[in-house]
């Protein structure tokens, strides 16, 4: 279209400071639409032209406030697009012959989206911009002289200037007059580029002699309405005869010139021929007066040779036809010159690329084109225009998009394309395209151009914060300050500014009965977490502390994760002894006074509130340990070491002391006062069935124990045995007629010898005198567990083998098992012994109140000597008067074994022997 080739464009970019998300809602192929209005020239700005939604019956968003995109392209801005409803505008006022010069038709072309609901249409709008007679036709000079000879034949043609007039169509020049004369009139004429001219034409012969001059004004009238008009006073000359003038080989000559062509180049050969000689004859060439400035700048005529060439280049795209005459003068007086009329015609070559005009959407930098994240497929991004200024297939342009397969072209006209999404976008995958647009046309060889452009992609909040872990796990040590530092919580978001900008809180929870804001706090900036009280293992073992991490976005996009805080237990808790029950720290248990070695005297159980090492709990005893009693350090079960020799009245005390495993170790401590009982024992000793437990604390080696524990079994057989001969020989005795049964003497060892006192004497006691006669384990010496001896209570039954120590002349205070206990292990039982028991001898008060001696004993013997050293019991003798050697021959084994088992009994023995 030749609409196209005498625009002038005026390139602008348009920047949008915001960028609206519905512009890029996803659509269907949307056609265009065409729709043409006309405006005139020179209407005053803000003159409305049309209304694209009603004239196109196109329905509004309401919930938008812009409906309508106008797309720039290659105009100024002539024209205004109201975004709301589609009103079109006079932006500015409008000169159709800057914009469009001579071209018949002026068009201002553009294109407007059109934004519905989830659909784009793009309308391509054509404002036809009508001529008005706003200019009055104009000749180059007012003043103009012509020359013509006298003998000029009638019909004789002189071309004159044309007149110039910018308005087109019927405001353009439509006549010429002269004014009236009596040789000349005028024939109006029109060029081949349009452009309409007269020529003078000769009516009556000329007679120089008679009138050497004439005058005559040219007027050159328009056909607007008011028609305009202009004109110029002409000049005519009478020259003298001269018979001959140059004639060209043709009148006329039409010829073609490529726009490309050189400097230089040779147009046309030009000839003409006068046949007079001499200076008459002699032809010279050049323009005639009639000839534009613009084409004598273009073009040049030689003088001499008529060679018409070309001077400066020309250009296709500026005008395709010139017109112009060149004269033949003879050199001689008074030359009537003649015309050849050269019509050029310019053909187009493909020397001009595409220009690429790109219009976004929405932009805020120049050659950025930004388009929302979340634009679904086939969202418009931009319109490419593109413009050729050759003609026919040099102009036609075809587009190609390179970069990348997220966007494709589509075309929208002849010469515009739209630059849309061909996929699903993801800024935080690729957040920037630079793709290339190439123009190329149809010419041959074609011309193309490459344009950069960038599509930025604008963040969408379509991440939500992000957390590494759903379950941390973090730990604090109990009885921390409160505001002591905990954790410290991050998430992470992809997007963008208050799309990424990330705050923390709390889930709200009740823990405990208390809400959760009153354990811990949580900056919401930086994650941190403080504890805003002191944690207690053994009230709170685990707690955990729900996190929501919001961004700042529209709509919030939210995240959570759980702090699972364990409490890291302390040592921080005493044992507790909860038996046996303690008052005061102290407790009392009741022992049978007989009680053999292993019996379980108690155990003592205590509780720790800690956990794992904190908990683990040991026993031991710290004071009374010596008194004849250990306890396990696991079971915590405290047991007879040794045989006791204890009276009732006795009263032991024991500090026990249980200790954890923590660091540093917590110890409670208990005050164990054993009082003694008489009675049967209610069970065998306790062992531990598993083998595990410890009886006994051990000093020495097991192989010791299993030594002593044989020896003993050997000193039991033999005191059996012993029983067994004293036994016959009593029964004997009595055979022997000692009749009835009368006060018999009674028979006592005292000192180094036998006494025989009465019965019936309560004032004797069987006791030694104390004074310089002790032994080891005599009354003298008696070892007694507790600093202040009580008056033990009255013994019911005592063993006949007891009294036989006696007898022996040693201590008073042997020891004797119980009489019910139904396994002997020591010296003698009941059915074995050959001594009566009689009534207990009154008892030294002197002695009630006495230090215990400190003997130094060997350790394997320590237990056989604690278990004799505390029994207090009185014994007589019944028997012969007069005891010697030779009456007790069976007791000198027991004798010999006495010494390995350590026995008091049978050393007295020895040592009296």
């Amino acid at each position: 279209m030749m609409r196209g080739k005498f625009i002038t464009y005026w390139y602008q970019l348009i920047f949008i400071s915001s960028i609206c998300q519905f512009l890029f809602a996803s659509v269907a192929h949307s056609e265009g639409n065409t729709i043409r209005y006309q405006t005139k020239e020179e209407d005053a700005p803000g003159t409305v032209i049309g209304n694209l939604a009603k004239d196109m019956s196109l329905s509004l968003s309401r919930s938008s406030k812009s409906n309508f995109r106008m797309m720039k392209q290659f105009n100024d801005s002539f024209i205004r697009v109201r975004e709301s409803d589609g009103e079109l505008a006079v932006g500015e006022r409008i000169d159709r012959e800057r914009i469009c010069r001579h071209t018949p038709q002026c068009l201002i072309t553009f294109d407007v989206v059109n934004f519905s609901k989830d659909r784009y249409k793009l309308i391509h709008v054509e404002v036809e911009v009508k001529d008005t007679n706003d200019n009055s036709p104009e000749f180059p000079n007012k003043e103009s002289v012509v020359e013509i000879s006298e003998n000029a034949a009638v019909g004789s043609r002189i071309p004159l200037d044309p007149a110039v007039d910018a308005d087109v169509g019927s405001n353009y020049i439509q006549s010429y007059q002269i004014s009236v004369n009596s040789h000349f009139t005028i024939d109006v004429l029109q060029r081949a580029d349009g452009v309409k001219y007269a020529e003078l034409v000769l009516m009556k012969e000329l007679d120089r002699e008679t009138q050497s001059s004439y005058t005559v004004e040219l007027v050159a009238t328009d056909g607007g309405n008011p028609h305009r008009s202009g004109s110029t006073k002409i000049t005519i000359k009478v020259t003298d005869f001269n018979d001959n003038s140059p004639v060209f080989d043709q009148n006329s000559f039409s010829v073609s010139l490529p726009e490309d062509a050189p400097t230089g180049t040779v147009i046309l050969d030009l000839n003409a021929v006068d046949a007079d000689e001499g200076s008459n004859g002699e032809v010279v060439y050049g323009f005639g007066k009639q000839v534009s400035n613009e084409i004598r700048e273009l073009f040049q005529v030689d003088n001499k040779s008529g060679r018409l060439t070309l001077r400066s280049p020309v250009d296709f795209e500026d005008k395709s036809t010139y017109e112009l005459d060149v004269q033949a003068t003879d050199l001689g007086p008074n030359p009537t010159p003649a015309v050849c009329k050269i019509i050029i015609h310019v053909t187009d070559v493909n020397d001009n690329a595409p220009e690429i005009s790109i219009t976004p959407m929405t932009s805020i930098s120049t050659g950025v084109a930004y388009i929302s994240e979340a634009a679904d497929k086939d969202s418009l991004v931009a319109l490419i225009s593109t413009m050729d200024r050759d003609s026919g297939e040099n102009s036609q342009v075809h587009c190609t998009l390179f970069g990348h397969d997220h966007f494709k072209l589509r075309q929208a006209y002849e010469d515009s394309y739209m630059i849309v999404t061909a996929a699903a976008l993801d800024r935080e995958r690729i957040s920037e395209y630079n793709l290339t647009v190439m123009a190329e046309d149809f010419g041959s060889p074609p011309l193309r151009r490459i344009t950069q452009y960038t599509i930025r992609l604008s963040d969408e909040n379509d991440n939500a914060p992000h957390f590494t872990q759903a379950v941390y796990e973090v730990s604090v040590v109990e009885n921390n300050a409160p505001g002591a530092y905990i954790t410290t919580v991050e998430a992470s978001d992809a997007d963008l500014d208050n799309n990424g900008k990330i705050t923390y809180r709390l889930v709200d929870s009740v823990i405990m009965g208390s809400p959760m804001n009153t354990f811990v706090s949580l900056n919401s900036v930086s994650g941190s977490i403080y504890a805003l009280r002191s944690f207690n293992y053994e009230v709170m073992k685990h707690l955990d502390i729900h996190i929501q991490a919001t961004d700042g976005g529209s709509p919030q996009l939210q995240s959570a994760t759980v702090i699972r805080l364990k409490i890291v237990d302390q040592n921080d808790n005493q044992p507790s002894i909860i038996e046996p029950p303690l008052y005061k720290g102290s407790a009392e248990v009741l022992l049978p006074k007989d009680a053999p070695a292993g019996y379980v005297v108690t155990q003592i159980k205590a509780t720790d509130a800690d956990e794992g090492t904190n908990a683990q709990l040991s026993y031991k005893i710290t004071e009374g340990g010596h008194l004849g009693f250990s306890i396990n350090k696991e079971t915590g079960k405290v047991h007879v070491s040794r045989q006791l020799t204890y009276d009732l009245t006795d009263n032991v005390k024991v500090t026990v002391s249980v200790s954890d495993n923590g660091l540093p170790a917590l110890t409670s401590t208990a005050i164990i006062h054993l009082s003694f009982i008489e009675g049967t024992l209610p069970s065998l000793p306790s062992f531990s069935q598993n083998g595990s437990e410890e009886l006994f604390e051990w000093d020495m080696s097991i192989a010791i124990i299993i030594v002593l524990a044989g020896s003993c079994s050997l000193l039991l057989l033999a005191i059996i045995l012993i029983t067994t001969i004293c036994s016959r020989r009593k029964k004997e005795t009595k055979e022997r007629g000692y009749g009835k049964e009368t006060v018999r003497p009674i028979t006592i060892w005292k000192g180094n010898s036998f006494t025989t006192i009465s019965a019936r004497d309560p004032h004797i006691s069987g006791k030694d005198s104390g004074k310089g006669d002790s032994d080891f384990n005599d009354s003298d010496s008696d070892i007694s567990g507790d600093v202040h001896k009580k008056e033990s209570p009255p013994i019911n039954s005592l063993w006949a083998c007891t009294s036989e120590c006696k007898v022996l002349g040693h201590s008073d205070r042997c020891w004797s098992p119980s009489a019910t206990r139904p396994n002997m292990s020591l010296a003698c039982g009941p059915h074995l012994s050959m001594f009566s028991k009689t009534a207990s001898l009154p008892r030294d008060t002197r002695r009630e109140n006495y230090y215990p001696a400190h003997i130094t004993k060997t350790n394997g013997l320590q237990s056989v000597y604690e278990q004799v050293q505390h029994q207090e019991l009185d014994y007589i003798l019944v028997g012969p008067p007069t005891p010697n050697l030779l009456n007790f021959p069976d007791c000198l084994p027991a004798y010999q074994l006495s010494k390995k088992c350590g026995s008091v009994c049978f050393q007295a023995t020895a040592r009296h022997i």
